[in-house]
C-alpha cells in the first residue's frame, strides 16, 4: 500500500489523537499503577512516539508560527524510546505523560485548522 505524504494539519491531528489517549490512558492511574502494568507503559510509551513523531516531521514553518509548542522537547522524547529503549526512565515517561502531555492538548486544538462544511465542498 503506497504511503501518502501528510501535511501539517495531518500531523497535529496526529499528535493531538495521541496525546489525548495518553491522557485516557492515564486517567484514574498513578505512579503504582504505571509501575506495575507493563500493558499501560507501553501503551503511553507508543502514544509519546507518536507524538513526537509527528512533531519531528511537522514543517518548520508551521514550528516558527507556533513557538508555545515545546517542539525541541517533544521530538527527542520520541527518539529516546526509540532508539533509547533499554534506558527509559519510567519516572521521566511518567512525568511527560500527566504533566506535560495533557497541557499540551489546549495548545493543539487552538491551533487546528477548521473542519470544512460539507455543504460548501458540495458546492464546488
Amino acid at each position: 500500500m503506497p504511503r501518502r505524504d501528510k501535511d501539517d494539519a495531518s500531523r497535529l491531528f496526529d499528535m493531538l489523537a495521541a496525546a489525548k489517549l495518553v491522557v485516557l490512558f492515564t486517567t484514574e492511574r498513578n505512579w503504582e499503577d504505571y509501575q506495575a502494568d507493563v500493558l499501560l507503559r507501553s501503551a503511553v510509551e507508543r502514544q509519546v512516539s507518536i507524538l513526537g513523531e509527528a512533531a519531528w516531521k511537522t514543517s518548520a514553518e508551521c514550528k516558527g508560527s507556533h513557538p508555545e509548542i515545546p517542539w525541541e522537547k517533544i521530538a527527542p522524547a520520541r527518539h529516546r524510546l526509540i532508539h533509547d529503549y533499554d534506558q527509559i526512565d519510567d519516572a521521566i515517561v511518567w512525568s511527560i505523560a500527566t504533566r506535560y502531555v495533557p497541557e499540551l492538548i489546549p495548545q493543539l486544538e487552538a491551533m487546528m485548522p477548521p473542519i470544512p462544511d460539507q455543504d460548501s465542498e458540495a458546492s464546488l
